[in-house]
């Protein structure tokens, strides 16, 4: 008799409160890559005005090309961690991981359009995230949009 070969078990998808929880840790890195954004452009700000105490005008062409560079470099940031290994830092301690449908390594496409998804998902309230407590696979629209899924790892012996 031929056996047939078993497929590896897939691992189990990850709930949606860890993948909040990862997404509340990694505000912080992204926080301090924003902060050190806004210098050069705080310093640009200081030397057209001339006064340290001069705030950057709101809805002024600075604060949209900062609100601009700040979003990219967030897309940076997170693209660049899913590729390098599927996971940002707030993914790790919860051991979640950015997988394709079919489990392999995400390409750059498929990332950033994960990011421009999840950006507007956020911006209309976090709805894209909150579908995913009803969607039947528990994706959330930026899920379904790259093609990706995002799965827990086992604990390591």
């Amino acid at each position: 008799m031929e056996e047939t070969p078993t497929a590896a078990p897939t691992p189990p998808r990850t709930h949606i409160p860890w993948r909040l929880l990862a997404l509340f840790y990694d505000l912080w890195p992204v926080m301090a890559l924003w902060f050190l954004t806004a210098v050069p452009f705080m310093l640009v700000d200081v030397a057209i005005h001339g006064d340290v105490r001069h705030n950057i005008e709101p809805f002024s062409l600075m604060q949209w090309l900062l609100w601009l560079t700040c979003w990219a470099v967030a897309g940076i940031y997170a693209t660049w961690s899913w590729r390098r290994g599927g996971q940002t830092l707030g993914m790790r301690p919860w051991r979640i991981r950015l997988v394709t449908a079919d489990g392999a390594a995400p390409g750059w496409g498929d990332l950033w359009r994960r990011y421009l998804v999840g950006t507007a998902s956020l911006l209309l309230g976090g709805i894209g995230f909150f579908w995913a407590w009803f969607d039947r696979d528990r994706l959330a629209w930026h899920d379904r949009a790259s093609n990706t899924r995002v799965v827990r790892e086992p604990k390591r012996p």
